[in-house]
């Protein structure tokens, strides 16, 4: 008899938690799912990531030897242009990236060097976050980089937007950008 009422209430409230929220997201995603519009590649929508690059001031960002950032206050970054090296933090982590020869990377953990097993996954990790990370903070000023197409679409209003398409890496991602 116990059983059959603990399976109920069990039962219960897992549809009282998942129902909503399946309900939820099935709302938002017919709501706001939408296809991608399609575009040409060409001239027109080179010309239009020229001027994108051209609002970004690409020059500087070519130029510049170091930045710093943090990403979702996760992970906090060190990045030396120049010499192609980043050191990454997150937790109690250190990883000093050698991104032209990743068997020179070096991974601390609370300070202190570490290399065994855990330094190698330290590595892996610390790179995979570089990579994902650093994605997002220069994605505009890779639109011209091998596996990148663009495309020129028309907006609702008629004025032009640039469809960009990264082919290449882990993940096949397009983002539409306005207004250049």
């Amino acid at each position: 008899m116990k059983i059959k009422k603990v399976t109920k209430i069990v039962l219960g409230i897992i549809v009282f938690l998942t129902l909503p929220s399946i309900l939820l997201f099935g709302f938002v995603y017919f709501k706001y799912n939408e296809d991608l519009p399609t575009g040409v590649q060409g001239e027109q929508a080179d010309a239009l990531a020229e001027n994108m690059l051209k609002a970004l001031d690409f020059e500087a960002y070519k130029n510049t030897d170091y930045i710093e950032w943090t990403f979702k206050n996760r992970h906090h970054y060190q990045w030396q242009k120049s010499e192609n090296t980043c050191d990454v933090f997150w937790k109690d982590y250190r990883v000093a990236l050698d991104l032209n020869n990743h068997s020179l990377s070096k991974a601390y953990v609370h300070g202190f060097v570490t290399e065994n097993d855990i330094a190698e996954e330290l590595k892996e990790k610390a790179l995979n976050y570089f990579n994902n990370d650093s994605f997002w903070l220069v994605a505009p000023y890779k639109v011209f980089d091998a596996g990148t197409e663009r495309r020129l679409v028309k907006q609702a209003n008629n004025k032009p937007a640039l469809l960009i398409t990264y082919k290449s890496g882990a993940l096949r991602l397009e983002i539409l950008i306005y207004g250049f």
